[in-house]
């Protein structure tokens, strides 16, 4: 049985607060009209927080080596209050926060924040030490749900399917939707054994192998959970089940999982990474997009980030060898389409192809290539009425740096020895001596050259983690989060001294889309698929990890290749924020045409391509090195904004694509809905009839873009 102890709810998101006859206190996330079906009672309560004391047993079941979760430290020694709910009136947020109290001498809490500027809810957990001795953990979670699904009872054997985001190198966000009975994730018949699945990633790439996501949804109700951790170092998600109810729950990852241990001391309070979760009407789409939505809320860019400026980044045009004679001719190409940023990229200080430069540390402008200084050419760039930006990697310490590469004492260590991974080295970011050099070597020199804009990238991963000075006993993974935490404090640091800078992540393109990152910056790299048929894809992908306001999309203009495969290029920007690059010489003749056509359409498809919701229709790609068939983006306006009423799709075709394609509109009134702009090539056609957009005239690598009013 189930005592409810608290129910709350903000817009269509609820929280219910239970309390099963064993003490335990679980909280079950609805959303809010489907409170009343809430059920299940039959399955263990999933405790509000899982943690693991070094020293307590191990939990049963089959489990070390598999999950660590239900040791001791969660079945024997803790007691819950009473969930405290606060709201605040006048801005509709609701807090609830609970206390667990350990019989041995500390407490946890457990805060849950819902606010109707998202559609999610953050949980923060935190664990402080009120004994006289220090207590180490090997594992604490960040979120934990459970009872899933609450609109059943018994085993509802065939209902619930586990989603989950893979992500490698220039192949980001592939959703990999499975049945949980694929997964063993059914009780056994005596419901002894502990199954579980955990995943997640290893060092300081978090977007690798999987994104920090994690879905479940309820076919017969059609509603479905979402989670999402949110820190930039190693993490883990669990799914969890011994009986006929579903567990999710995430963090740090643990010992097991991710060499971490962390000691907290007498008095001393603990914050893990906060993390964000929802339930919605509707299937893995829309509740990714709900957590992906949170960002916004924290969002803090300059007033010129509100119109979506493009990009120009010469990256592909010179490879990581720019110049000041070669950045004067892509500004007088490109600076009369409409682009607003005009991005050096890597290279700078260096006079090799980025593949082969390790020239990395004391950013010095190479004299070769800027004879005269930065500061000459970011006034031209300026002058063109241009915003001026530069790329760094400034974590990092490259071989052909020999003062900076074998700067042991600043150097990131394991084994005793400096990190090492082809040509990089990293700094130790917990050093106030390593801050103080970057803030030299970066901020003064984006302060002296007037720079708006930094690109900021990060081409390797640490692994699975460090040593931390001055600390012997500190684990891996404790000195990886600490580092990590430290770097995202220097980029606190250049907001604060430089408000009004523009920052771009980039982590060999996609590798740090998490959400304590993209509240740093205004935007990020999508991925490093530069040039390549499935870029469409990724970019729809990211759709369910960040806002695409957020998301930087190349479109590379090449003057061997034909002029209509721009349509295509440009309408892969349409899914996010369009980003130019390549031959200097392409920006003219029929693609100028072209590119200041797609650019005026961006600027009109803005506000949607800010704030909406999108929806994907077309047939399953397999293969991203050969797609075939085809992918449509409807991206309806939110309603109270700019974008109200409007509606954007975006059409690519793929290998073997059908001639026509038809995908419905969703409108207040059918009648009313009209196509306001289109985007496409000579020879295909759009019509608009009875609520169906359809598409005529189509051959392989097409792209279309379409502009509805709906209202």
């Amino acid at each position: 049985m189930r005592t409810t102890l608290a129910t709350v709810a903000c817009g269509d998101l609820a929280a219910v607060y239970r309390r099963d006859e064993t003490g335990v206190v679980e909280l079950v996330l609805s959303p809010a009209d489907k409170v009343a079906d809430i059920v299940r009672d039959d399955c263990a309560a999933e405790p509000l927080v899982q943690a693991k004391i070094i020293g307590d047993d191990y939990p049963f079941g089959f489990s070390q080596g598999r999950t660590m979760r239900n040791a001791t430290t969660v079945t024997k020694h803790m007691t819950y209050g009473e969930p405290v709910v606060r709201r605040d009136e006048t801005a509709g947020d609701v807090t609830v926060m609970t206390t667990i109290v350990d019989d041995r001498g500390w407490h946890y809490e457990h805060t849950l924040t819902m606010t109707p500027a998202s559609r999610a809810a953050e949980i923060r957990t935190a664990v402080v030490n009120d004994a006289a001795e220090p207590v180490t953990f090997e594992m604490l979670s960040s979120f934990t749900l459970g009872s899933i699904s609450p609109y059943a009872t018994g085993l509802d054997p065939e209902n619930l399917t586990l989603h989950r985001l893979r992500s490698t190198w220039s192949a980001e966000g592939r959703v990999l939707s499975q049945p949980v009975e694929d997964l063993e994730l059914e009780p056994s018949w005596q419901k002894y054994s502990a199954n579980s699945v955990r995943f997640g990633s290893i060092g300081s790439f978090p977007v690798r192998e999987w994104a920090p996501f994690v879905g479940v949804t309820d076919r017969r109700a059609g509603v479905t959970w979402a989670a999402a951790t949110t820190h930039a170092s190693s993490w883990q998600i669990e799914a969890y089940r011994r009986d006929d109810g579903l567990s999710l729950s995430g963090g740090i990852a643990d010992r097991e999982f991710g060499q971490w241990t962390h000691a907290v001391r007498p008095g001393e309070r603990f914050d893990a990474p906060y993390a964000v979760v929802t339930a919605v009407v509707g299937g893995v789409d829309e509740a990714a997009q709900a957590v992906a939505g949170n960002v916004r809320k924290d969002l803090d860019v300059p007033a010129c980030e509100d119109r979506l400026p493009v990009i120009f980044n010469e990256f592909c045009s010179t490879w990581g060898c720019p110049s000041e004679k070669s950045v004067i001719e892509q500004l007088d190409a490109v600076k009369a389409l409409g682009v607003e940023y005009f991005v050096i990229d890597a290279g700078w200080f260096d006079d090799q192809a980025f593949e082969s430069a390790s020239k990395f540390g004391k950013w010095e402008v190479s004299e070769t290539a800027f004879p005269h200084g930065m500061k000459p050419v970011v006034d031209r760039i300026h002058e063109a009425g241009l915003k001026a930006g530069i790329w760094f990697e400034f974590e990092i310490a490259g071989r052909e740096e020999p003062d900076c590469f074998d700067k042991s004492e600043w150097l990131l260590k394991r084994d005793g020895l400096p990190i090492t991974s082809g040509n990089r080295r990293w700094w130790d970011m917990r050093n106030p001596e390593v801050q103080e050099y970057l803030a030299h070597r970066v901020i003064d020199f984006l302060k002296d050259n007037g720079f708006d804009y930094m690109k900021v990238d990060y081409n390797d991963t640490i692994g699975i983690g460090c040593e931390t000075p001055g600390d012997p006993h500190a684990s891996l993974g404790e000195g990886l989060y600490d580092q990590i935490q430290a770097s995202q404090a220097f980029f606190r640091r250049i907001r604060a001294e430089l408000p009004d800078l523009m920052i771009e992540l980039c982590a060999s393109g996609g590798h740090r889309l998490v959400q304590s990152f993209m509240t740093i910056g205004a935007m990020a790299s999508f991925s490093d698929a530069h040039e390549c048929d499935y870029i469409p894809v990724v970019a729809a992908n990211m759709h369910r990890m960040i806002l695409p306001r957020q998301s930087q999309i190349w479109a590379v203009v090449r003057d061997e290749e034909p002029d209509d495969k721009l349509y295509y290029q440009i309408c892969s920007g349409l899914l996010g924020r369009l980003c130019f690059s390549g031959d200097a010489t392409a920006f003219a003749g029929r693609k100028n045409e072209i590119i200041r056509d797609g650019i005026a359409f961006y600027h009109a498809a803005a506000p949607v391509i800010d704030r909406g919701e999108s929806h994907w229709y077309g047939p399953r790609i397999g293969s991203y090195a050969h797609p075939s068939g085809w992918q449509a983006i409807v991206r309806d306006g939110e309603t109270g904004t700019a974008a109200d009423g409007r509606t954007l799709v975006v059409l690519h075709t793929f290998h073997d694509a059908p001639s026509t394609i038809t995908v419905p509109i969703d409108g207040n009134d059918d009648a009313a809905a009209r196509i306001a702009r289109t985007f496409y090539r000579d020879g295909v056609t759009v019509t608009l009839d009875d609520g169906m957009l359809t598409v005529s005239g189509l051959a392989d690598f097409d792209g279309v873009a379409v502009l509805l009013n709906t209202k």
